[in-house]
């Protein structure tokens, strides 16, 4: 379920948002990456993923982002759970008058295709495959998608 402006907003104000990301791999070993159109993160290259909705089974968030995010629908059970991780922002999707606090679920995903639809309209205005040792160094990669790096 989507909710309205104002209920969505005292939402993020009042309580941690529950999220997945999805770590998707190359047969290169190179990460997929965004540039965020959207606060949190505006500007900032990160992994692919969304909110899991109310009412929505882990499962079928699973389904329903790895089609949004990624152009193809995978199952959960084709990705290793890496496990939860807390993404704090200063800011909001609305602006600058709260934080937001996300509980991801970071999930791996090891590709043996090509990505070739991903979509540039929603949350990410292009994309990039980008070795581990790169994005860990970059400027530009968001904090919270190194986290995803920091124990490998």
């Amino acid at each position: 379920m989507f909710l309205d402006q104002q209920t969505f907003s005292t939402v993020i104000e009042s309580t941690p948002l529950v999220s997945i990301d999805l770590i998707v791999k190359n047969s290169a070993g190179k990460v997929l990456l965004g540039e965020r159109l959207n606060r949190p993160a505006k500007g900032f290259w990160f992994v692919p993923g969304g909110r899991i909705l109310k009412d929505e089974s882990l499962v079928n968030a699973f389904k329903r982002l790895t089609k949004e995010e990624l152009g193809i629908e995978f199952v959960i059970d084709e990705a290793k759970l890496i496990g939860p991780f807390d993404h704090f922002y200063q800011d909001n999707v609305f602006g600058d008058g709260f934080s937001t606090h996300y509980v991801a679920i970071g999930y791996s995903l090891q590709l043996t295709e090509d990505l070739l639809d991903l979509p540039t309209d929603i949350q990410h205005q292009c994309y990039q495959w980008l070795a581990v040792d790169a994005l860990k160094s970059s400027d530009i990669v968001h904090e919270n998608t190194k986290k995803y790096f920091n124990e490998s």
